[in-house]
């Protein structure tokens, strides 16, 4: 036993809730940050703003009807498996062709694990890396074994763990349809808390809304659930973050907060309380509806997608005529739900949540 400690102490493979539940989640947060987040703000910027550059297609992968064309957003988007996968690898002190040998086994689990992928990467990347770690610098051919170890070990897994993980990650659809069948105040309570906390949590939010198809109230409350966590934690952790912190999280995910709920799932109840608040707002004042694409109910202000894809629904039911006009009624819900509410809501909750000790000091702290 002994011997197997000194082995572990020397390939630095420490197994720890911290570095597993901490240290590589959060790396893993940053990684789909900046491939899927960004590149779903790059669309956004694209299509909205009339920006052609960011709005063309850059290359096109295959031919005929397989064909897929990618923008430079789409681009990043593609690569969110590997580069959540080198990002856990990272954060656990992988050596280089370890580090690198994941991007393969981040791409396979990513896609084999649909609307669970995020959650099956944190899972296989770190098996793998951990198993890379082991054989590195062993063998005279270490440039052969260890790539080959990683990836053999990482897309097996991939294989065999990913499709139960992304059917596991179903079940929160199945939850979320039980909820749109309830009545508008409870259901608008249930899909804005349901919805939001699944954006948070290493699982795909806006998958799970595209695979269900989740449009009018159902998905307006979708996108006040979402809202709330992406606002609340910004304007939440603004004195741990500051600006760097409130465009990160409010334009880019709360999930960069994992790590920290880890550390302390107290930090979770102000936004949460705010969705539980702005959903039945939304679907009992302002009967706010989500019309536009179904995955936009599940982005939140992730570059803007989900009040955007409010806005689009609007101006496609004015084209079908099944609504007279954009009123400012409209509007005024839009901001309320989306902005105002869930930063003043959860700045006021987050007030007792600290002076009970609940929430201290560097709790929301995010490595930039």
């Amino acid at each position: 036993m002994d011997r197997f400690k000194k082995f572990l102490a020397r390939k630095n493979i420490v197994f720890s809730a911290k570095r597993y539940g901490v240290d590589a989640l959060g790396a893993m947060a940053q990684g789909l940050f900046c491939t899927l987040l960004v590149g779903t703000i790059l669309n956004t910027l694209g299509t909205q703003c009339g920006i052609g550059f960011l709005s063309a297609t850059v290359v096109t992968v295959g031919a005929g009807e397989a064909a897929t064309a990618y923008t430079i957003g789409g681009l990043a988007s593609a690569m969110v498996g590997p580069a959540m996968a080198i990002a856990i690898g990272y954060a656990l002190q992988a050596p280089p062709l370890v580090l690198f040998s994941l991007a393969p086994v981040g791409y396979a689990t990513n896609v084999l694990g649909g609307a669970g992928g995020p959650l099956a990467v944190l899972i296989i990347a770190i098996v793998a890396a951990e198993c890379g770690k082991a054989v590195s610098k062993e063998t005279r051919i270490d440039i052969l074994v260890t790539p080959i170890v990683t990836v053999l070990v990482g897309i097996g897994l991939a294989c065999v763990i990913a499709p139960p993980v992304g059917t596991a990650a179903s079940y929160v659809g199945n939850l979320i349809m039980w909820a749109t069948e309830l009545k508008p105040f409870l259901m608008g309570v249930l899909v804005s808390v349901i919805v939001g906390m699944a954006l948070t949590l290493p699982i795909s939010s806006a998958a799970i809304c595209a695979a269900l198809g989740l449009t009018g109230l159902a998905g307006g409350a979708a996108v006040a659930g979402c809202c709330a966590q992406m606002v609340g934690f910004a304007v939440l952790s603004f004195r741990e973050n500051k600006w760097g912190g409130l465009v990160s999280q409010g334009l880019g995910t709360s999930m960069l907060q994992m790590g920290n709920i880890v550390r302390n799932p107290r930090i979770w109840i102000p936004p949460t309380a705010a969705a539980a608040i702005t959903g039945p707002i939304a679907t009992c004042i302002f009967r706010l509806q989500m019309n536009g694409t179904p995955v936009s109910s599940g982005m939140g202000t992730c570059g803007m997608v989900g009040p955007i894809g409010v806005y689009t629904g609007w101006v496609n039911d004015v084209a079908a005529g099944t609504k007279m006009a954009i009123t400012g009624m409209d509007w005024l819900g839009l901001i309320l739900i989306c902005i105002l509410l869930p930063a003043l809501l959860t700045w006021l909750m987050g007030i007792p949540c600290r002076k009970r000790g609940w929430i201290k000091e560097g709790d929301m702290k995010l490595d930039q």
